[in-house]
């Protein structure tokens, strides 16, 4: 059996947010590791469709500490060039990454808490628990879901347009990775767009930059939410095919029959694949042991901090536990926090 390894932090997830949080845990001075599922650096952006894009060009996508360099050619980069500057970012800060290393349940032994993994057992004082959400897809309990006779996929599954060349195919939900694919879809497939309420688009000269900035004031309480603007950035592929009419959005359907979804009115679209762009749920299987939720099953937190245990904190899962907190130059200021929080623990 092997020995109990010892950090005074451990970190949980080696994408983004737990490399900002292994960049700071670093500059103070404490004994870490970081442990990651993943095969190979990247953190999920490794496994996003082929054309996807940032809504920011790259030196306003980047973690503390080393601008992302600009792509060639490209002023917004893809999940290429992001998993290339993350993979040279943990290696030029030596941060100690493990994987793969999948952590199955944390334990409190009294002094300590204690993380059962795959390949052994590691005890620290303290917890950053930053596995993001890729690994929970959400599926709504649309009524037919299960009648459907064609292809289902979430927009964790989707890869390419070409897939679906020829085909007619629905996409389910807006935000930016609803428009994003349903315009990448055009070029090949002809595509319904449905969507809970009517896309707003931010203005075309709004991208990445002013939404920090906006979650920046709202920190600071004197700023409107992002909300108030409009919840998708015209990124060049969606602004082609907006503008050229090919992203008229549907409202939701109100069930799915074997061969495609149907209408309040009557109306059916035969379609032959559905694409759920229906959002993630946060990876926290492994803390289940340790009793922090709360009512309605999320962990109540303050700032990055589990309210029923200040030695744990969660972080990079979107606003809940910080303003930009799952974006790239966001995750920096409340790994920041989170570590400052834990270094004063420590003490």
């Amino acid at each position: 059996m092997s020995a109990v390894r010892r950090v005074q932090v451990l970190v949980v997830g080696g994408g983004q947010a737990g490399l900002a949080a292994g960049y700071y845990l670093r500059r103070a001075g404490l004994d870490f590791a970081i442990l990651d599922a993943a095969e190979a650096p990247g953190g999920s952006w490794q496994h996003y469709w082929d054309t996807l894009r940032l809504f920011s060009p790259a030196p306003y996508s980047s973690l503390p500490g080393r601008l992302m360099p600009r792509q060639s050619g490209h002023e917004y980069p893809d999940a290429d060039h992001v998993v290339d500057y993350l993979a040279t970012y943990e290696k030029h800060y030596v941060l100690p990454v493990h994987r793969p290393v999948r952590v199955e349940a944390v334990e409190d032994v009294g002094q300590g808490l204690v993380a059962r993994t795959d390949s052994g057992m590691w005890r620290a004082r303290a917890l950053i628990f930053a596995t993001g959400t890729w690994a929970r897809p959400f599926l709504p309990a649309v009524p037919g879901r299960g009648d459907f006779a064609g292809c289902q996929l979430h927009t964790a599954q989707y890869r390419s347009a070409a897939d679906f060349a020829g085909q007619r195919v629905v996409v389910v939900g807006g935000g930016n990775s609803g428009a994003q694919i349903a315009a990448d879809l055009t070029a090949r497939a002809e595509v319904r767009w449905v969507t809970q309420r009517p896309p707003r688009y931010l203005p075309d000269d709004i991208d990445g930059r002013a939404l920090f900035d906006l979650a920046t004031l709202r920190v600071r309480a004197d700023g409107p939410g992002i909300a108030a603007l409009g919840d998708i950035v015209a990124v060049p592929p969606v602004r082609v095919a907006r503008d050229a009419g090919l992203l008229s959005a549907h409202p939701m359907f109100q069930r799915l029959t074997a061969s495609g979804p149907l209408w309040p009115d009557g109306t059916v679209w035969p379609c032959d694949a559905v694409i759920w762009r229906t959002g993630f749920r946060p990876a926290l299987g492994p803390l289940k042991a340790l009793g922090l939720r709360g009512p309605g099953g999320r962990i109540p937190t303050v700032g990055t901090r589990a309210a029923r245990d200040p030695r744990i904190h969660l972080l990079g899962y979107g606003d809940w536990t910080g303003p930009a907190s799952a974006t790239l130059i966001g995750v920096g200021r409340t790994a920041r926090t989170a570590v400052k929080e834990i270094q004063d623990l420590l003490r």
